[in-house]
């Protein structure tokens, strides 16, 4: 079946979309110098035109099948590859490319996940928490936006969040939210949580003093799903 590059000659004319075949895309991915990042849980990738995640589909499939190697049980497995999910990021600009791309993020995670942990670690069954903390890192990570402008169809600010890896006998993280503008300005998280107030390293605009802040809790990977504020 060909590929399709184009979805028409008008979104080409108004955006300048044209797809990138997946033949270009693992010849990039092989360079020596991605390739090594490749080979890091942690190491950040943002793709400022995601379309329908061609790229960043890709590098998930081999940042979680390098993490089978970095693991020794079905739990170590399961935080792996959250963590990994955790450093791609993606900003779109077209509404149904932005739910493409997520839907391809998802559907990704979820069935490389479950035939390895099945296969390599002797489970019956994917541990459902790793699948819904997944989907909210993927919301959380991937975005409808204009990445030149660095704000959100309805001029907000982009947001996007920092999953800081905190290690220990039982690994967890800390979800912080920054704009992209603060991020490429090296600036200050926004103090608050999106949707509460107002809205690597790849990582504002505070919040009235009068206006209660919220923050994310620290919790395991697995509890991400959760979506715990103080």
């Amino acid at each position: 079946m060909e590929e399709r590059l184009i979805k028409s000659a008008e979104r080409v004319k108004n955006h300048g979309e044209i797809f990138t075949p997946k033949k270009t895309v693992k010849y990039m991915l092989d360079q020596p110098e991605i390739k090594e990042k490749l080979h890091s849980l942690t190491a950040t990738f943002l793709e400022p035109s995601a379309g329908e995640g061609a790229f960043l589909v890709e590098i998930l499939k081999r940042k979680m099948i390098y993490a089978i190697g970095q693991s020794h049980s079905d739990k170590e497995y399961g935080e792996n590859c959250l963590i990994s999910l955790s450093s791609l990021y993606g900003i779109e600009i077209l509404e149904d490319n932005i739910e493409i791309l997520i839907m391809n993020m998802i559907m990704t995670f979820s069935d490389i996940y479950t035939t390895h942990v099945r296969s390599n670690f002797d489970v019956k069954a994917a541990d459902k928490h790793v699948l819904e903390s997944a989907k909210v890192i993927i919301r959380a990570n991937m975005v409808q936006g204009d990445a030149l402008k660095r704000v959100k169809s309805d001029g907000s600010p982009i947001i996007f969040s920092e999953w800081k890896l905190i290690s220990g006998k039982i690994r967890k993280v800390q979800r912080t939210e920054y704009t992209f503008d603060s991020i490429i300005e090296d600036g200050d998280p926004t103090g608050t949580v999106n949707g509460y107030s107002e809205q690597t390293s790849l990582f504002g605009i505070p919040e009235p003093e009068e206006k209660p802040k919220k923050q994310y809790t620290v919790v395991k990977w697995t509890d991400i799903y959760k979506q715990k504020v103080v």
